[in-house]
């Protein structure tokens, strides 16, 4: 049998904030997903010239590098959050800054080639993580950020992060640089 990862979390065991990722992700294995989706998003980053990584789309907004690599800051956070709810740890987890991250982190200085390959070496581990959790573990909550969460949360927030962050490169990135 396949292994397809959780299902999909009640709205209890996340914040209401997250609620907008969840709703991306589609029914069905989440693996597969995360997968399929991971190949979609390189081919088209692939597809990119380097300058039309390196511009916002508005004064002040993030590069396509910055996009990136946020993707895969964020990706890190929580599949980490995942892994300790996972392990039964219920220490209480702090938030972070997600917008610091993506100014201090150096992305615009990258190839966008290498911020790929990095976003794809943080989804093979995601996913080999969601392959490998228990399904008794699923359900199991702590604290992150000062307020609940389940794992299986995490797994679906991390899908429906990507696809977020896909549809604004679609509308607000891509016009611009086809331009």
């Amino acid at each position: 049998m396949t292994h397809t990862g959780p299902a999909r979390p009640a709205p209890g065991e996340y914040l209401e904030y997250y609620g907008k990722y969840i709703a991306l992700v589609p029914n069905g294995n989440i693996i597969a997903l995360l997968t399929t989706h991971l190949r979609e998003t390189t081919s088209l980053l692939r597809s990119l010239r380097p300058e039309q990584a390196s511009v916002g789309y508005a004064p002040g907004k993030w590069t396509i590098k910055q996009v990136v690599g946020h993707l895969a800051d964020t990706e890190r956070v929580f599949a980490y959050r995942m892994l300790r709810i996972a392990r039964a740890d219920t220490t209480p987890l702090p938030g972070f800054d997600e917008n610091s991250f993506a100014e201090t982190g150096g992305h615009n200085n990258r190839t966008l080639e290498s911020i790929i390959a990095e976003f794809e070496a943080t989804r093979a581990a995601s996913i080999a993580l969601i392959a490998g959790i228990p399904s008794d573990a699923w359900s199991r909550q702590a604290v992150v950020n000062n307020a609940p969460i389940s794992a299986r949360a995490l797994a679906y927030i991390i899908a429906g992060h990507e696809l977020h962050h896909w549809r604004i490169i679609e509308q607000r990135y891509l016009p611009s640089v086809t331009a």
